[in-house]
């Protein structure tokens, strides 16, 4: 059968324009940026003129007086690991707390556990069941003990949007840092970092038609951190090593494109996702679209299948040509539920039914009508 890929929020295809703009900078065989000579200082132009219009499109300044930051990072975890451990770790010893939200994603939730794991005090935000974290629960967590909160922009495994701008507020009014990981917001809908009003936020480009080997961590001009690793004075010593110009172009040429129409693209990917979700309806009484009630991400439908097991079922389908996931990429092979449905007040038993499908650029009207068939028929035949 032609395969159907609904796992963007995986990974997604690198779109031709990124691989062409690529090619191009690979063949002109940049020198090391952080080389003093001619060939140096083009290689060091280009790179930081990639780094400022990323920047640019992320909402972010590296221009102005007080300008922003933005770090390249091998992938959004990593870059997710420097803000919660560098930002933390950077705020000073003694007695400390890290605050993160129930519904983070496995690169946030590890340097918090590794925290805690040091003797610092983790406490986690709680969500609605439409899977919103709770506003109200953060004031009363936050003291001097504090050290950084992280609460993602919105979640991977439902697609719901997060109040990040308030919770950011709540921070700022208190001198605390809020990290925020938008790694599955960008390149689907707008990312205004100061109107955002956090200290820090974390991108990875293969979420958005970009290169895989590169991700990016921008920093407001005031937050402190620390770095990870050592042993180069590149980035102003917060992530040392040779910068890759191909990946930052490479980068850059994916958000351009996405800019470019990315009004067209999130209401083309809404209109996909609805038809997908009541094509399903249509065919599978009892089926349950988790947090659909809630703002969502346009490519992301979370559903719970009445009578299977999700493990089950997805194995089949994918012998069937359809891709798709139990829940984060970096959770793969595990057998449990996803702990986002689990923070929602899902049971055991329809978390364990529930599949993640994520709808991306390639995907089509037509793959959209097979799909619900396809799944469908194989939901009918299991059952059975």
């Amino acid at each position: 059968m032609t395969p159907i890929y609904l796992d963007h929020n995986a990974t997604t295809p690198i779109h031709p324009e990124v691989v062409e703009a690529m090619r191009q900078a690979l063949a002109a065989g940049y020198a090391n940026p952080a080389s003093q000579h001619r060939p140096g200082q083009l290689a060091r132009k280009t790179l930081e003129d990639a780094r400022e219009r990323i920047a640019a499109l992320l909402g972010a300044d590296l221009t102005c007086p007080q300008p922003d930051r933005l770090v390249f990072t091998a992938s959004a975890t990593e870059a997710n690991n420097l803000a919660v451990l560098g930002i933390g770790l950077a705020r000073g010893p003694g007695p400390a707390q890290v605050v993160v939200s129930a519904i983070e994603h496995p690169s946030v939730l590890g340097p918090a556990e590794h925290l805690l794991e040091c003797g610092w005090r983790l406490d986690t935000l709680g969500v609605t069941p439409d899977g919103v974290v709770r506003v109200e629960m953060l004031p009363p967590l936050l003291s001097q003990q504090t050290r950084v909160v992280s609460v993602m922009l919105a979640n991977h495994d439902t697609g719901v949007c997060q109040p990040v701008a308030e919770l950011a507020e709540i921070c700022n009014a208190r001198g605390i840092p809020l990290h925020t990981d938008a790694v599955q917001v960008a390149g689907k809908l707008p990312i205004d970092f100061r109107r955002l009003g956090v200290a820090a936020l974390s991108v990875g480009a293969h979420k958005f038609r970009g290169p895989l080997g590169i991700g990016a961590l921008l920093l407001r001009h005031d937050v402190a951190i620390k770095p990870l690793m050592f042993g180069g004075h590149q980035q102003a010593g917060l992530r040392p090593g040779t910068e890759a110009i191909a990946l930052a172009i490479g980068m850059l040429t994916a958000l351009e494109v996405w800019q470019r129409e990315h009004v067209a693209h999130a209401r083309r990917l809404a209109q996909l996702r609805e038809r997908f979700e009541q094509g399903l309806r249509a065919k599978i009484p009892g089926l349950v679209v988790h947090a659909d009630g809630a703002p969502r991400l346009p490519q992301t439908a979370n559903i719970a299948f009445p009578g299977v097991d999700g493990q089950v079922l997805l194995i089949a389908l994918s012998t069937c040509g359809v891709a798709c996931s139990a829940g984060s990429a970096c959770a793969s092979g595990s057998v449990e539920v996803s702990p986002t449905l689990r923070a929602m007040g899902a049971s055991g038993d329809l978390a364990g039914r529930s599949l993640r499908f994520s709808l991306g650029g390639t995907t089509t009207d037509a793959e959209i009508e097979e799909a619900v068939a396809r799944i469908a028929h194989v939901w009918t035949e299991i059952r059975c």
